[in-house]
């Protein structure tokens, strides 16, 4: 039984033999949008080897060149905050921090979508005393904190919230997202394609000559949190680890490990440790760091394979030590 008429049930009208789809013309300015973006212009070997790239100059060097994308991640409360923070100062004021130099100043934004304000405040303001350098020696550096805006901060993994935070930039030379978890909430963190609205948007700032510092937490793992697609397009992967003798006591100490070095190598990209006293910050090497525990962990009477078993070393590493500062067995 039919219900009515059913349009699909008449034939089609006769078009005559010469009728056929239109087409658009491949010459007309409408064809050239719809089948390609943009012209792709590859070039021979002499050619690109001719071709003068202006060097790479550094925004906190070894590691952080200028259009250069790097990643911090640490545990929870191990101090990724602090280094951010002192990494947007640094590079604000031509200064240094830890092993780390600015070249000159630059233009820094601070995307922050966790830090409550007045904490931001009280570290920065911290930083500023600790650093001695006037405010009116500081080129540009801007925050644009979640706690500043009563909706909070747009979805940066959003292409259509992407558009607010690239004209929020200015003339920033260095972006601080901090950090991905509460800034990136769409899609899953293990899921490779819920990266890549927040790669492609990364990428356009490279292809600014702007730099970009993302800020995220580990997994239970140990690794950076999420999809390992995160690190493909990154300069710089440093972690921040708690050292084995680490207490809650002590406040901000890490260790600080370059799980990706692109451009550097050798002693810059030696792992060391580093720790926020009441003068400032302090850095040594993690073997200086080992050989100050063996001989505390020595003086207080443990023999040398309980020393080996508590700092995670073989018992001959341990032996070796002792014997260098001339301790007794």
């Amino acid at each position: 039984m039919r219900y009515g008429h059913d349009p699909l049930d008449e034939p089609l009208p006769d078009m005559g033999p010469e009728w056929e789809w239109p087409r658009l013309d491949p010459n007309h300015e409408d064809a050239a949008k719809a089948s390609s973006p943009g012209s792709l212009n590859p070039i021979g070997l002499a050619e690109f080897l001719a071709r003068e790239f202006p060097p790479r100059e550094m925004v906190l060097g070894p590691w952080l060149p200028v259009g250069g994308l790097a990643m911090l991640y640490a545990p929870r409360g191990c101090g990724k905050t602090h280094v951010a923070l002192e990494v947007a100062y640094a590079a604000a004021t031509g200064g240094s921090f830890l092993k780390w130099q600015a070249p000159q100043p630059r233009s820094v934004l601070i995307i922050d979508g966790e830090m409550p304000g007045a904490t931001l405040q009280e570290r920065l303001a911290r930083i500023e005393t600790s650093a001695q350098i006037s405010r009116s020696g500081v080129k540009q550096l801007r925050i644009l904190a979640s706690d500043l805006h009563p909706d909070g901060l747009p979805d940066l993994s959003s292409t259509e919230d992407q558009s607010r935070y690239t004209a929020a930039l200015g003339d920033a030379e260095l972006i601080i997202v901090d950090n991905l978890s509460t800034l990136c909430r769409s899609g899953r963190e293990n899921e490779a394609e819920s990266w890549l609205a927040v790669q492609g948007w990364a990428l356009a700032r490279r292809r600014e000559n702007r730099a970009v510092l993302f800020v995220h937490h580990s997994g239970k793992g140990g690794g950076q949190r999420g999809t390992s697609r995160k690190e493909d397009v990154l300069d710089s992967v440093i972690a921040l680890r708690r050292p084995e003798d680490y207490s809650p006591a002590e406040g901000a100490r890490f260790e600080v490990h370059f799980e990706k070095a692109r451009g550097f190598s050798g002693p810059d990209a030696e792992p060391f440790e580093a720790a926020l006293t009441a003068t400032g910050w302090a850095v040594r090497d993690l073997d200086d760091a080992l050989e100050d525990r063996v001989l505390a962990l020595h003086a207080e009477g443990m023999k040398q394979r309980e020393i080996a078993a508590e700092v995670g070393k073989s018992a001959a590493t341990v032996n070796r030590i002792l014997k260098r500062v001339g301790a007794s067995a």
